[in-house]
């Protein structure tokens, strides 16, 4: 998908979201570890929540503050992120798998707080402020979760 403007951007956010959510459930079911099982059903419940969230910036946002252009503002690596669902989570350890999701939400937060760090319009700035607060929220609020199956 190629990201043009704010729209495109939250799009691809929420569509990776909910990939990684259908992905990690998928890989729950053949796991034959059950810590990791669990993890992954819980991380894929996550993932379809925040999917959700980000649903909710769509909907609230300025139209002319989604049409504004992201394309100058953020750099043009892509967050590596496993393209398609081939079973890949099921294979890895509880604390690989708690790695790779970490590594991807970091990706997102670093993606959001380089445009946040170069919008030049107020909307703007606000919108990509709002959106790296939810995904460092959300990346914080799994951590604890996943502290919390790990203690228990």
């Amino acid at each position: 998908m190629e990201i043009k403007t704010f729209a495109d951007l939250i799009e691809w956010t929420r569509l990776w979201h909910l990939h990684l959510s259908d992905c990690l459930n998928g890989c729950a079911v053949k796991h034959q570890d059950e810590r990791a099982k669990m993890l992954l059903g819980y991380i894929a419940g996550h993932e379809l929540e925040i999917g959700q969230i980000v649903t909710e910036f769509e909907k609230q946002a300025d139209v002319n503050t989604l049409n504004t252009r992201v394309y100058d503002y953020v750099d043009h690596k892509p967050v590596k992120f496993h393209q398609s669902c081939d079973g890949h989570y099921s294979t890895l350890t509880p604390d690989q798998i708690c790695r790779e999701i970490f590594e991807f939400h970091d990706q997102v937060i670093a993606l959001y707080d380089n445009l946040s760090g170069k919008a030049e319009i107020v909307e703007a700035k606000e919108l990509a402020d709002a959106l790296l607060a939810m995904e460092q929220h959300e990346a914080k609020r799994l951590a604890t979760q996943i502290g919390r199956i790990d203690e228990g």
